[in-house]
């Protein structure tokens, strides 16, 4: 079993990096619009392809972010960016515990050791706590778990709930920044609510610390 899943993982690795250096530099939001369009019914599972994708392969994930609020709208471009960025989070990590050990310990360097100790102290809240306030990179994050002990599953469900607070604030971002470019209706109010969202991502941080002290 193992060596089949090492197989798939080596697999769709290779395929992405191809894929990421055939797209490196050329990426932006008009580019984006244009594949969707042309996937039509398709076009939201292209998007969480190339978002997973963009995830596993270190690209920048606030442009996808941002364009998936502005093609989506809201609340299916949060649905959508959570989607691809917990398949990416996911297949990076099985990469890290599976293919990429050596490599990830090389990147991680000291601070590797200190997650270990606190996934193996909190187990998910420790997962939890970082995706709510992010201390290591979030690509680099989600090989570094790979390494540690805490179940898959475990960090799939805690990655996936706890990444939605910014997947929100950064979509409705892109959706009030398109709009604002369209000049569509209610923009003050649009604006607002993205202020709104940003400045609460913002104190979360603070409200977690807050929380987990003794």
């Amino acid at each position: 079993m193992k060596g089949r899943v090492r197989l798939l993982l080596a697999v769709v690795l290779i395929a992405g990096i191809v894929l990421a250096l055939s797209l490196r530099g050329g990426l932006d939001v008009r580019t984006l619009e244009h594949w969707i369009q042309d996937a039509g019914l398709a076009g939201p599972l292209v998007f969480i392809a190339l978002y997973a994708l963009a995830t596993l392969l270190f690209l920048p994930g606030s442009l996808l972010t941002l364009a998936g609020g502005a093609l989506f709208g809201p609340l299916w471009g949060t649905l959508i960016n959570l989607t691809g960025a917990t398949l990416g989070a996911a297949l990076a990590f099985l990469v890290a515990r599976y293919l990429a050990a050596d490599w990830v310990q090389g990147r991680a360097g000291g601070r590797l050791k200190r997650l270990i100790q606190g996934v193996e102290a909190e187990g998910w809240r420790f997962v939890a706590f970082t995706r709510l306030v992010p201390l290591f990179p979030f690509n680099l994050l989600n090989y570094a778990l790979g390494l540690t002990r805490i179940p898959f599953g475990q960090y799939l469900l805690a990655t996936a709930v706890c990444m939605l607070p910014g997947a929100l604030a950064y979509t409705w971002l892109g959706y009030a920044g398109r709009e604002a470019v369209a000049g569509g209706e209610g923009l003050i109010q649009k604006g607002l609510i993205a202020l709104a969202l940003l400045a609460a991502l913002l104190f979360l941080p603070r409200l977690i610390a807050r929380l987990r002290r003794p």
